[in-house]
C-alpha cells in the first residue's frame, strides 16, 4: 500500500514556526515584512506565527527600523530568556558543563576532572550530576525553565528505546546506556530532553554556526585532544547530527602494522597524532614520561621545549622531530579528508590543536598539499578553530536549541519560571 505522505495542518504550522524562528535566531532581528521574502510565507502566515511565538515568549520585540516612506517597522527576535541550555563536554580528562540562554551567553559553568580517566562510567556520570546541579544552582535557573541538556561523548551514540547507548572504544564503554543513567542520576523531571552525541559532531556544529565554518557549506572539522575526530559538512548537512556518529577520522590507518592505537588496531592516525601518544612518543625519545603530568601540561612542556621562551635558550631538537613527525601524520590524515570529500575548509580544533597548531600550522598546510590530489588540495583552506577550546560544550548546547529551532510546537516557561536575583 502506498504511503499517504500529504502534510497535516498540523505539520504546516509546525513548519511555518520553524521556519520563522530560525530566520529570526541566524539573521535576526528583522521586521515582519522583511520574514516574508526570505521564509516564502504570506504575510498573513507570518502575522499569525510571530503573534503565537510572541505570546508564547519565544519571540520578542528588539527596536524599531525607518522604512521607506512609511512608519517605522517593529524588528523582532528569539527572546534570550525564553529557555536556558545546557551543554556539556564529557571529555576524556574531565566534565565541563555550562548554561547557556538562547543567545548562547554564558549564565555558569562548572568542570570537574576526571583523575581516573573517562573508563570509570560511575565517575563520569556522578560528575555529569554534579555539574548540572552546580550550573542550576549558580545561575538561579530553575529546572523547569530548560529547554534541554547536550551532552558531547567520546564515542559513537545509538538511538534505544531506552535513550541514548554510547559505544567508546577507546575508552572502554561498551553499549553504556548513558542517558538512562544521567537521568537516573540527576533526578530532573522526565520531560527533560537529553540531546546526547558525539564531542566532534557537536564542535563541527558550534563551528559552523558560530565559528569558522560560516560561509561554507563543505567542511571538515577536526578534533585534536587526548584522541583525534573529525566532524564532516557536504552540502550544508553535519553529517551525524542526528544519530551522534563521527566520522572515526582517529582510526584510519596511516602505517600498516604500525603502533598499537587505544581501539586496539595498529596503525590508526589517533596513535600518532593524539595528545597521549604524542607524549609517549616524547618519552621513548628521551622526554619525561607521559604519566608525570596531565595531557594538556604535557603538550605545553612540549612546545615550550620545541619553541622557548627565553630567546638565549636553544630548542630541544629531540620536542621538534617529534613536532615534525606529528606535523607530517597530521598532513596524511587531512589529505584523505581532502580527497574523499573536497571541503572548501578545513578546521583543527580541540585542546590540543589549538596548542599545536600555531606551531605547526604552516608545515600542515604544505604537507597536506603535498598528500592530497592537487587540484581539491589547491582549493582547501587549513586553519585553526575560532571558538577555543571550550567549544565542544558550546556545540554540546546547539543540540538542544538546534531541536527548538525544527521541531518547536510549545515554548518552556517564560522569564517567569526563573529564580534570578533582580
Amino acid at each position: 500500500m502506498a504511503e499517504n505522505h500529504r502534510r497535516t495542518v498540523r505539520d504546516l504550522r509546525r513548519g511555518n514556526r520553524a521556519a520563522v524562528l530560525r530566520r529570526l535566531y541566524f539573521q535576526g532581528p528583522m521586521s515582519r515584512q522583511a520574514l516574508g521574502p526570505v521564509t516564502g510565507l504570506s504575510s498573513g502566515s507570518i502575522s499569525n506565527v510571530v503573534t503565537e511565538l510572541a505570546a508564547e515568549g519565544l519571540v520578542e520585540e528588539a527596536g524599531l527600523v525607518e522604512s521607506d516612506g512609511g512608519r517605522p517597522r517593529t524588528l523582532l527576535r528569539v527572546a534570550p530568556r525564553a529557555g536556558y541550555l545546557i551543554g556539556i563536554d564529557i571529555g576524556e580528562t574531565r566534565v565541563r558543563a555550562e548554561l547557556f540562554d538562547l543567545a548562547m551567553t554564558e549564565l555558569a559553568r562548572c568542570e570537574l576532572p576526571l583523575s581516573g580517566g573517562a573508563r570509570d562510567i560511575d565517575t563520569v556520570v556522578a560528575h555529569t550530576a554534579r555539574s548540572v546541579a552546580a550550573v542550576l544552582e549558580e545561575s538561579g535557573v530553575a529546572v523547569e525553565a530548560l529547554t534541554g541538556i547536550g551532552v558531547g561523548v567520546p564515542g559513537i551514540v545509538e538511538r534505544a528505546p531506552g535513550g541514548a547507548v554510547v559505544h567508546g572504544q577507546t575508552v572502554g564503554w561498551d553499549a553504556v546506556p548513558l542517558e538512562e543513567l544521567l537521568r537516573g542520576a540527576t533526578g530532573l523531571p522526565p520531560a527533560t530532553a537529553f540531546h546526547i552525541s558525539n564531542g566532534t559532531v557537536a564542535l563541527g556544529q558550534a563551528e559552523m554556526w558560530y565559528g569558522g565554518g560560516r560561509g561554507t557549506t563543505d567542511a571538515a572539522i577536526v578534533l585534536f585532544g587526548s584522541g583525534v575526530g573529525a566532524c564532516i559538512v557536504t552540502d550544508g548537512q553535519i553529517h551525524g547530527i542526528d544519530h551522534g556518529t563521527p566520522a572515526e577520522f582517529g582510526h584510519l590507518t596511516v602505517q600498516v602494522r604500525g603502533r598499537t592505537c587505544r581501539c586496539g588496531s595498529r596503525g590508526c592516525l589517533e596513535a600518532y597524532t593524539g595528545a597521549q601518544a604524542i607524549l609517549r612518543r616524547w618519552h621513548e625519545a628521551g622526554g619525561p614520561g607521559p604519566e608525570e603530568a596531565t595531557e594538556e601540561h604535557g603538550i605545553s612542556r612540549l612546545v615550550a621545549a620545541a619553541r622557548p621562551a627565553d630567546e638565549g635558550t636553544e630548542a630541544d631538537p629531540t620536542a621538534l622531530a617529534i613536532l615534525d613527525d606529528t606535523a607530517e601524520y597530521l598532513a596524511a590524515g587531512l589529505s584523505d579528508l581532502v580527497n574523499l570529500f573536497q571541503p572548501q575548509r578545513i578546521l583543527i580544533g580541540g585542546w590540543a590543536g589549538l596548542q599545536l597548531g600555531p606551531l605547526l600550522l604552516d608545515t600542515i598546510r604544505e604537507r597536506t598539499r603535498g598528500y592530497a590530489l592537487h587540484h581539491p588540495g589547491r582549493h582547501t583552506e587549513i586553519t585553526l578553530s575560532t571558538l577555543g577550546p571550550d567549544a565542544i560544550t558550546q556545540g554540546a548546547a546547539t543540540l538542544p536549541l538546534n531541536h527548538l529551532l525544527h521541531h518547536t510546537t510549545t515554548a518552556r516557561p517564560p522569564a517567569s519560571a526563573e529564580r534570578l536575583p533582580r
